[in-house]
């Protein structure tokens, strides 16, 4: 049965269910006010264009659970684990760009969404978080599985509301629907992010009919209340923030210099199109973070300024120590993944005076070396195509030297990776083979610690509708695997989930997504046996306690979640086999796990080789 049969067999069940309670000669349409107020709520958020929710069970949520079940516009993914359902939610959100709601019931159920409230708010990712509360009389008596959940997530959230108790009150829900369509707005306006919605109920929770709950005729006497309007209760339209005339001239001579740069972090919201256009007007490289949306795509086949991905190398080489400094860079999404281009950033402005401006549309400080000259409060995709527009490309030979250099470096660089996979195949190999090999198009999700950084260092730029994604907000390794299946459950291209053996193990749970939400995937996981990350800290030459307490080796056989989970599971060893499973995964039905094996120190010893191979090869 697929998961769009069950969904329609559970609603025809509730229907079936509700029609049965309904036959007790009570001439409302609904049997409590506990239904009412669910129905509406969910009536409203369908209306704002939500089509789909994360449900995890319980019995406090009972009313919001079967309202959902019950709409036939909304599709539910059901979870077992809270903490799986909400990264599951915020994969799905940064694929679509809209929130999916997540529910639980209350207690520490609410508190199992939190790491995800806590990413969904730092990389600005839409998400509703619904939690379901006991009535405020049993707040604070001890009484079982109530906890405080008022402000749970404090700062973390756009919009928070402790929504009254359910009543069969026009001015209530009317206020229920324009909570509604507030919390809508809230999660994607600037910048997007959680919002919190905490719904008390007392019993009963489910649609059992109580006398006089509901007045005869409410529908009638309260028809804005009980139906709402026809489409959203309160339409909002969004804006967005834009530099006037004068402001844009002041930026607009700043880039027109020789020597710029545009640099692009992480992002899910940056137009290709529009930064090709701005990149081509001045003669600028473009830096561009394996996450930015930049990197990868049909853009690329028509630049004649190079789009850059190597960086993280030959901007630390002593090759680069020659080059002018850049007059002026344009700095767009996230911080950069590369410590080696923020220090880049950091010492072009302190030793050269280089005015590097900061653009972020909510006005917020997302610079962590505090180096950064100017902060310009604008939507980046507006601001890329009005100084586009107006930025005049200067012709001369010491610009078209300075892009020069970046399009040599680049050659030299990725001739040099290819040598250094052809030698010897390290964890940096599978990230480069994962973004060579991708269908055309496809989504990949990378995760934290050594993933993204062997993403950002070894993954080519490419003439290809890759849409890769991350976790970077507050960069944990929790959660990857059901963000990856999140973002897989809203499209058709194919999905790539690349990940360390440790997130793996902590989001094992997120698997059973696969079955319960119909999602298949090509899973790579880089097993090195704990945390090889910690190799690149000083604590590395302090052992021990380094290997039991940092680097944690766990000796853990993952081949038996296949069996579990219900997929096949390959070990690769060496480039061929491994580029084989691969491409023969992205072939198949189902999922496939691909693991591939290394030792941590040997992989982290030739990383440092070939970084330092790569400086070698552009110094000469």
């Amino acid at each position: 049965m697929t998961g769009n049969e069950r969904d329609e067999r559970n609603r025809h069940d509730s229907r079936e269910k509700i029609g049965r309670d309904n036959e007790s000669g009570d001439d409302s349409n609904w049997p409590n006010r506990n239904t009412l107020w669910a129905e509406t709520f969910v009536d409203e958020f369908a209306k704002g264009g939500v089509s789909a929710v994360c449900i995890a069970p319980g019995s406090r949520s009972t009313p919001l659970t079967v309202a959902f079940a019950d709409h036939p516009e909304i599709r539910i993914f059901s979870h077992l684990d809270e903490r799986s359902a909400a990264f599951f939610a915020l994969g799905r959100a940064k694929r679509t760009g809209e929130p999916t709601p997540v529910l639980s019931t209350s207690g520490t159920a609410t508190a199992n969404f939190h790491p995800a409230v806590i990413e969904a708010n730092q990389a600005r990712v839409p998400l509703l978080v619904l939690t379901a509360d006991r009535p405020p009389e049993l707040r604070d008596s001890g009484a079982n599985q109530t906890v405080d959940q008022e402000k749970l997530y404090g700062s973390a959230v756009r919009f928070y509301r402790d929504l009254p108790e359910p009543a069969a009150d026009g001015r209530k829900l009317r206020s229920l629907r324009v909570d509604a369509a507030r919390a809508l707005a809230a999660s994607t306006g600037t910048p997007p992010g959680p919002v919190h919605l905490n719904f008390p109920f007392g019993k009963p929770l489910e649609p059992v009919p109580v006398s006089g709950d509901v007045p005869d005729g409410f529908e009638a006497d309260e028809p804005l209340a009980a139906t709402g309007r026809d489409g959203p209760f309160v339409g909002t339209e969004l804006g967005q923030p834009h530099l006037d005339d004068a402001g844009l001239e002041r930026v607009n001579e700043a880039l027109e210099a020789e020597h710029g740069l545009v640099v692009a972090g992480p992002s899910t919201t940056l137009d290709p199109s529009s930064f090709a256009e701005l990149a081509s007007a001045t003669g600028f490289p473009v830096l561009a973070d394996p996450l930015s949306g930049l990197r990868y795509g049909s853009h690329l086949a028509d630049l004649d300024v190079p789009v850059c991905g190597g960086y993280d190398s030959y901007l630390d080489a002593n090759a680069v120590d020659d080059w002018p400094a850049p007059e002026a860079v344009l700095r767009v999404g996230a911080s950069p993944t590369s410590k080696v281009l923020r220090n880049y950033l950091r010492d072009a402005v302190q030793e050269s005076g280089t005015r590097q401006f900061v653009v972020d549309p909510a006005g917020e400080w997302r610079e962590a070396t505090f180096t950064a000259s100017d902060l310009v409060i604008a939507d980046p995709n507006r601001l890329a195509r009005k100084l586009a527009d107006r930025v005049g490309r200067l012709d001369s030979s010491a610009s078209d030297a300075w892009c020069e250099r970046f399009r040599t470096a680049e050659a030299r660089y990725w001739d040099e990776i290819e040598t250094a996979h052809d030698e010897q195949f390290f964890e940096g190999t599978v990230p480069g083979d994962v973004i060579a090999d991708a269908p055309n198009p496809a989504t990949v999700f990378v995760s934290n610690s050594m993933t993204v950084r062997d993403a950002d260092r070894f993954g080519q730029p490419r003439d290809a509708d890759l849409t890769v994604f991350g976790n970077r907000g507050a960069s944990g390794i929790d959660g990857i695997v059901s963000s990856g299946l999140g973002a897989g459950s809203a499209t058709d291209d194919p999905l790539v989930l690349v990940l360390g053996d440790l997130a793996y193990y902590h989001d094992m749970n997120g698997l059973l997504a696969l079955v319960r939400c119909g999602v298949d995937a090509t899973i790579v996981l880089v097993d090195n046996d704990g945390g090889g990350i910690f190799r690149m800290l000083p604590i590395a030459e302090f052992d021990p306690p380094f290997t039991e307490q940092f680097e944690t080796p766990h000796g853990l056989d993952f081949a038996p979640t296949a069996e579990l989970y219900g997929f096949e599971f390959v070990r690769a060893d060496g480039r061929a086999a491994f580029r084989d499973a691969y491409r023969a995964s992205l072939d198949a039905t189902g999922t496939q796990v691909i693991e591939v094996e290394f030792d941590a120190e040997t992989s982290h010893e030739f990383r440092e080789t070939v970084h330092e191979r790569a400086s070698d090869a552009l110094d000469e």
